[in-house]
């Protein structure tokens, strides 16, 4: 008689036999130890075998390793959940009744969907799509996003997290396609086409949390538009969300408060009440919530102790070392660093002011009368808006500044690069330029301060201000905002290296958009303002990861012009893929509510790009007649934990090593470069930091053009770098056209931290 013991032995056995055949790995040692373990025993030790053999010439180890977890997986969930582990899935129907009833998925499912449409999506589910994860990107999905009851048991599997997730996007489309619409987005997840962003993947059809990546704001001058700032920024970040603050408004150490001088704190106490807020407010347990706070390069408190928030020398009081900081960099202070005497010293000079008082003594206002400062302009390509201001500011003979070298303040950002990774470069001449919606402020008016904790969102930002506070008849405190534009992205990635030699590109744009665009219309933002610039333009991020991947696939060397040429072929089909998308999607729906007037409507921005061809004229007739869904449809996030989960490369970065150990808090796994084979290894056997980084600047540059946000570019250098060539590959971005650049990596680092939110 065969007991069940056997059989779940005679299971473990299967799975190694399948693996050893399918990946042609020597399984015979381990098969010899584990003959007279018992079931449980015998799949744990030859986990534990088969992680240790993942190597550099036996990378398919991690395909075995993965499907031993998945029996471990299978079986606790069979176990929780009342069926026969051998079913692998139990049912769809009763899974969802289960953890409603537990509180961890909403009710919302259950009242939208009847079960004779449950049980007909069920049978979509396919078991067979686990066979395609390697054991990092199975291990990181159970860990952190299948679902599990209050005591940390897990319920949910895989393919039934994708498919929780299309049901929960798609509730809303109507009825007779909705299901067709279903199938056609866990085809998408499940086949690892593509991943949704962290927040998706983890709260979709729960009770909790919420789905959208990225939130930037900006912090008024004021006492409430501070703490308001802080009370918003807790809210969101006990969320899930990661956090882009620009600070470059309020005023500077020394200014004066009601006249009074030399009251004001400056900004360093502000951002230090951020940073304690990032640590106490944690995101749903998981982690401390991830903040990156921006000032511009023309603020008198930057070299006043803004720069040093994360380093480790210097009066800890004025520190803040949990949050990130990037830098508002004009095109002015670029070439102040490109000015030199006859012996080639530089000598470009840089002042820096208040903005309150800035205010005070230039006068400026906006149409309505407000007060404008430096901040509130940006130079085009034809007119110097934000020069002539710069200049006028400087000519002002009462107008308090602080006067530098602009080379001694680029050495003291290239310093703290090197020793924090920070700061971010933000290029907001040219984020502005790129801008489609410029129109509703105009030429020369900053509508984008700065960018989000990852620097790939750009989208128009403006402030949220108390108009009044009173006592109502029913004797309640009542504050009435007037709502700024506080911007949301959501974000979704490409898993370049499966879709892109799968030849579904056009397909799976199609309902990723899709998806995207619904996340707009059912996710629900704590934050009011959040809520309604969420509706307002309607902005999505298509991003992509397994860049480096795929050019190992195809046989292409990371320093070439063949990778360059590559990239800009690629991420113009892309874009082509994606605006489209969006038009179909204006044609059913509805345009974005401010369409009228934006480059999109205008035919400006195909002509920026010099978008010419039959099919790129055709398609902006089109987006002319039907208009878009989407006001901003495309942007590159870091991608690093969902592209471990789709056993690919993070992002557009090359890879760390061809074989390294991935260790986080509670893992460590050996990892190698993915479809690692004696082909593929010439084009991944020069990691990041050999790297010749111009390369990867104008690979970035091509990518640039096509993308109508940003993108999450890291530098990777030498600890050793000499300045002159740190200071080079900034001016080479900057002369390239990029929009931002993320974390300068130096081998002397340890690995940043990032925020998983904007992970897509």
């Amino acid at each position: 008689m065969i007991t069940q013991e056997k059989l779940e032995r005679n299971d473990v056995l299967m799975t190694i036999k399948q693996a050893s055949v399918k990946y042609q790995l020597n399984t015979s040692e381990l098969e010899k130890y584990i003959k007279e373990m018992d079931a449980t025993e015998a799949n744990r030790y030859a986990l534990s075998y088969a992680v240790n053999q993942i190597a550099m010439d036996q990378s398919d180890w991690t395909y075995l390793a993965a499907g031993l977890y998945l029996n471990e997986l299978y079986k606790k969930a069979a176990f929780q959940r009342g069926y026969d582990a051998s079913m692998k899935y139990g049912n769809f129907y009763s899974l969802i009744q289960q953890l409603t009833d537990l509180g961890i998925y909403s009710s919302h499912l259950l009242n939208s969907y009847s079960k004779e449409e449950i049980d007909e999506i069920a049978k979509e589910i396919n078991p067979d799509k686990d066979q395609l994860f390697n054991y990092l990107g199975l291990f990181l999905l159970a860990d952190r996003y299948l679902a599990k009851d209050h005591q940390g048991n897990i319920y949910e599997l895989p393919q039934e997290r994708f498919m929780i997730i299309a049901m929960t996007i798609m509730v809303n489309e109507p009825k007779l396609k909705r299901l067709s619409l279903i199938k056609e987005a866990y085809w998408a997840l499940s086949n690892l086409y593509m991943t949704v962003a962290t927040p998706t993947l983890a709260n979709a059809g729960k009770s909790f949390g919420q789905l959208s990546s990225c939130f930037i704001d900006i912090v008024d001058d004021s006492l409430d538009g501070i703490y308001l700032n802080n009370w918003d920024i807790a809210r969101l970040s006990k969320d899930g969300g990661g956090i882009g603050i620009y600070f470059g408004k309020v005023r500077a150490l020394g200014s004066d408060i009601k006249k009074f001088k030399g009251n004001s704190s400056g900004v360093i106490p502000w951002v230090k009440l951020i940073n304690d807020t990032a640590v106490s407010v944690d995101q749903l347990g998981q982690r401390q919530g991830a903040v990156a706070v921006y000032l511009d390069l023309f603020h008198k408190d930057l070299m006043n102790g803004f720069l040093d928030l994360k380093t480790n020398n210097g009066d800890d009081r004025r520190k803040a070392h949990d949050i990130f900081i990037g830098v508002c960099v004009p095109d002015l202070f670029m070439k102040k660093l490109l000015e030199t005497d006859e012996n080639g010293r530089s000598i470009g000079e840089w002042h820096t002011f208040c903005p309150h008082q800035v205010k005070q003594f230039m006068g400026w206002k906006d149409e309505q009368g407000n007060p404008l400062g430096l901040e509130d302009f940006y130079d085009e390509v034809d007119q110097k808006y934000f020069t002539e201001k710069y200049e006028e500011a400087v000519n002002h003979p009462l107008l308090p500044r602080k006067t530098y070298r602009a080379m001694d303040i680029m050495a003291r950002i290239m310093m703290v690069q090197l020793e924090t990774g920070t700061p971010f470069m933000f290029y907001r001449d040219e984020v502005n330029r790129q801008n489609p919606n410029k129109h509703l402020l105009g030429k020369g008016r900053t509508s984008i301060y700065c960018s989000n904790l990852c620097t790939e969102i750009a989208q128009n930002m403006s402030l949220t201000k108390i108009v009044q506070e009173y006592v109502d008849e029913d004797g309640n405190v009542v504050i009435v905002r007037k709502p700024g534009d506080f911007v949301v992205c959501n974000l979704s990635s490409i898993n370049l290296a499966r879709a892109v030699p799968a030849d579904v590109l056009e397909r799976l744009i199609r309902i990723q958009v899709r998806m995207l665009d619904n996340v707009i219309d059912i996710n629900t933002i704590s934050v009011g303002q959040a809520q309604l610039t969420n509706k307002k333009f309607r902005a999505i991020g298509l991003g992509t990861f397994g860049w480096h991947h795929l050019l190992a696939l195809k046989g292409i060397y990371w320093e070439s012009e063949e990778a360059v040429q590559f990239t800009d072929e690629l991420y113009e089909n892309i874009a082509y893929h994606t605006i489209r998308a969006s038009m179909e999607l204006a044609k059913e729906k509805g345009a974005y509510s401010q369409f009228q007037g934006s480059e999109w409507q205008t035919g400006e921005y195909f002509e920026r790009k010099n978008y010419t061809s039959d099919r790129w004229k055709a398609l902006k007739e089109e987006v002319k007649a039907y208009g878009l869904r989407n006001g901003w449809l495309m942007a590159i996030a870091p991608n690093s934990s969902t592209a471990k989960i789709g056993g690919s490369t993070d992002g557009i970065d090359p890879i760390y090593s061809v074989e390294y150990a991935e260790e986080k808090k509670n893992f460590k796994i050996k990892v190698t470069a993915p479809d690692l084979n004696h082909r593929t290894y010439e084009f991944y056997r020069r990691a990041r930091h050999e790297l010749d980084q111009r390369w990867s600047i104008r690979q970035n540059a091509a990518r640039t053009r096509h993308i109508d946000q940003g993108i999450s570019f890291n530098l990777y250098v030498r600890h050793d770098i000499k300045a002159k060539e740190l200071l080079n590959l900034h001016l080479e971005a900057w002369r390239q056209g990029l929009k931002t650049t993320y974390y300068i990596r130096s081998t002397s680092q340890t690995e940043n931290e990032e925020c998983e939110a904007c992970h897509s």
